[in-house]
């Protein structure tokens, strides 16, 4: 295991019927921006639910908590994610630690 993958930001998004073009637009807009403004952001990868395809998971590797805590604390962060978010029913976001990898 890498320190890289050790941080997570992660989101599950239920987007709106007829909006998951734009989402993936905007999603790709966020996440670039973070990639460009964030020096401890390592990547980030969306895949989408091959059941449900209105539904997509995110997650966005850090190289610490403190780095992740601060990205969302950045007035930029609320308008990304808020462009985002305003295509979705519902949208669960957080921080997570890895526990385990195999």
């Amino acid at each position: 295991m890498s320190e890289e993958s050790k941080y997570w930001s992660s989101g599950s998004w239920m987007v709106s019927e007829g909006k998951a073009d734009e989402f993936i637009e905007r999603w790709t807009a966020f996440l670039t921006w973070t990639k460009e403004a964030n020096e401890n952001f390592h990547y980030a990868r969306l895949v989408r639910d091959v059941g449900d395809p209105g539904h997509f998971i995110s997650f966005a590797s850090w190289r610490d908590p403190d780095s992740m805590a601060a990205w969302k604390e950045r007035p930029e962060f609320a308008e990304h994610f808020g462009g985002c978010r305003a295509l979705c029913d519902d949208v669960q976001a957080g921080g997570y630690v890895l526990t385990v990898s195999v």
